[in-house]
Parts: C-alpha cells; sequence; structure tokens
C-alpha cells in the first residue's frame, strides 16, 4: 500500500446532492482496496485561470493509502464524471 494524496475540482454550481454522490462514490472506490486517511473540504475557490469560461471550483482534498490499481479506476472515473473539472493525484514519499 503507498500513500497518496489527490485534489478534486468540481464544478460550482453543481447540486450538493449531486457533488456529494460522486464523492462518496469515490471515497468508496478507494475504501474497496485502501484506507482514507484525510477529507478536507475547502469549497469554492477562485481557479488560476478559467476552464471552458468558468472562474471558481469546489475543491476538495483527500489523502489515502492504496494500490495503484485503484488510482486507475479513481483517475478513470473522474475523467468520465462531468462533475469534476480537474483532479490530480499524487504518490507521496
Amino acid at each position: 500500500m503507498r500513500k497518496y494524496e489527490a485534489v478534486f475540482i468540481f464544478l460550482p454550481n453543481e447540486e450538493e446532492e449531486r457533488r456529494n454522490q460522486l464523492l462518496e462514490r469515490l471515497k468508496g472506490i478507494i475504501e474497496g482496496d485502501g484506507t482514507i486517511s484525510k477529507i478536507d473540504e475547502w469549497g469554492i475557490r477562485k481557479l488560476a485561470y478559467l476552464i471552458d469560461d468558468i472562474a471558481e471550483g469546489y475543491y476538495v482534498l483527500m489523502n489515502f493509502e492504496s494500490t495503484p490499481e485503484v488510482i486507475s479506476e479513481l483517475d478513470r472515473i473522474a475523467k468520465i464524471s462531468d462533475g469534476i473539472m480537474r483532479h490530480m493525484i499524487i504518490r507521496e514519499d
């Protein structure tokens, strides 16, 4: 098991219920073969640059331990989800 840190930027106009459902789905993928140590919801923040004419995003930071296979699945789900604008998953040393 390796330690990872992930940042997900959700659409700011996404309904809270829909955002929570998507976040629960991501948590379920991680907890299937790993453990989440911390979830930090930063809320709506200004983006460094416009993404599809959108200036803000809802940020969520996750710290967790998991296997590389889980990272591949998280990446796949984040890419196809309409509610997530951007994401980044990095391995911590």
